[in-house]
């Protein structure tokens, strides 16, 4: 499990990554992201949205590898944005996790002093708190937009990506940039019409792998950044077991083919970034 991305600022960035989205700051975020490092995964993504940076940082601490060969990820929240507020909230992020600093800090959502943000962001990473900066929930129009007037081109764009929503218009635009995709909800949050679809049971048979495997590889063989997350331990070596096999080019156009263009989240919906902003209070 070792396949990496260059990304455009020539940081290095393991593509399968182990995310820790709703799982509790109760010991489960702890145990599974150390469950996650002892079966190989060298990525993990966390937010301060996510309630359970303390853990995750320890689990990194405690496992014994060496810093430098976990890639770790966290997220500032809408709450934090404009310049002054979001060098604190890094500050705090930092603080949460334990760490010097982390391997990629993005703008969770695109909403609010996006700009403000943004150059934060850029100063962190010239003081050596953040090796790569990027985006997340950006659609081709938000990127266009809340981008135009940055300093520094994101180096990721965190999205909603899986075989049913494949992202195909905002792949062709961040391609001009170099700007990698990162997948959240590879499995559309355990979608049973993304699991028992017929095209994916079918290759599931041919290469004797699960359903899930077989969605997670057409975006590894994509050269789209994966996130899987769970808190099963068979699952979480499973979802790792996934770099032994390849898809024929009629395979990937098949596949290829069963987008519908759309997903569950629409970051462009009326009042999203309001709903989000009261839904996830990170402090007073």
């Amino acid at each position: 499990m070792n396949n990496t991305i260059l990304l455009n600022d020539n940081v290095r960035i393991p593509q399968l990554g182990f995310g820790v989205f709703l799982i509790d700051c109760d010991g489960s975020a702890y145990k599974a992201v150390r469950m996650a490092l002892d079966a190989g995964y060298r990525h993990i993504d966390t937010a301060a949205a996510y309630f359970n940076e303390e853990e995750v940082g320890r689990a990194v601490r405690d496992s014994g590898i060496p810093r430098e060969e976990i890639f770790v990820t966290s997220k500032l929240w809408l709450q934090d944005y404009g310049y002054e507020n979001a060098l604190k909230g890094l500050d705090a992020s930092l603080s949460k996790l334990g760490l010097d600093y982390v391997d990629l800090y993005l703008l969770h959502q695109p909403y609010g002093d996006v700009s403000g943000a943004w150059k934060a962001l850029e100063e962190g990473r010239r003081q050596g708190k953040i090796r790569s900066i990027g985006v997340s929930n950006m659609t081709p129009g938000l990127y266009r937009k809340l981008t135009a007037d940055f300093e520094t081109v994101p180096s990721v764009n965190q999205v909603e990506c899986n075989l049913f929503c494949q992202q195909k218009a905002l792949r062709s635009l961040l391609k001009e940039t170099g700007t990698a995709v990162e997948a959240y909800q590879p499995l559309g949050h355990g979608s049973q019409a993304l699991l028992t679809n017929g095209k994916v049971l079918e290759l599931a048979r041919k290469y004797g792998k699960s359903a899930a495997q077989i969605l997670l590889h057409f975006l590894i063989q994509e050269g789209i950044i994966v996130l899987v997350k769970s808190v099963n331990e068979d699952r979480i070596r499973a979802n790792a077991d996934i770099f032994d096999f390849s898809f024929t080019v009629q395979e990937m156009e098949e596949l290829r083919a069963l987008d519908t263009g759309h997903g569950n989240h629409d970051p462009e919906a009326p009042g999203v970034g309001e709903m989000l902003l009261e839904r996830y209070k990170i402090h007073d």
